[in-house]
């Protein structure tokens, strides 16, 4: 099986930035793409974006793009995004996600994101 963590959640100002991590364990070999998404209270969960294992990009067009980048270490497989200028309403949990070649699409329990003064 593989396990994702998130981390580096938490409280930030408007304007701040937040770097996430996701870590997978368990059967990492066999990692496909790898993405972000995020769910705000009320709403339904969201893309931010995917990163291939050859390093292709995908944003989606949402508000967050151009205030994020997506990265993966591809010897851990371990994927990041980076937000920056958060607003108000980036409040949300992000998750993360992996698709395997043998288990399919595996979600992480999520970080929280929350953006207030």
């Amino acid at each position: 099986q593989v396990q994702l963590v998130e981390s580096g959640g938490g409280l930030v100002q408007p304007g701040g930035s937040l770097r996430l991590s996701c870590v997978p364990s368990g059967r990492i070999l066999g990692i496909n793409d790898m993405g972000w998404y995020r769910q705000a209270p009320g709403k339904q969960r969201e893309l931010v974006a995917t990163i291939g294992v050859t390093g292709r990009i995908n944003y989606a067009d949402s508000a967050l793009k151009g205030r994020v980048i997506i990265s993966r270490d591809m010897a851990r497989n371990t994927v990041y995004l980076h937000l920056s200028n958060l607003k108000p309403e980036d409040t949300a949990v992000y998750y993360c996600n992996a698709d395997h070649v043998d288990y399919g699409v595996r979600w992480g329990q999520g970080t929280q994101v929350t953006v207030s003064s």
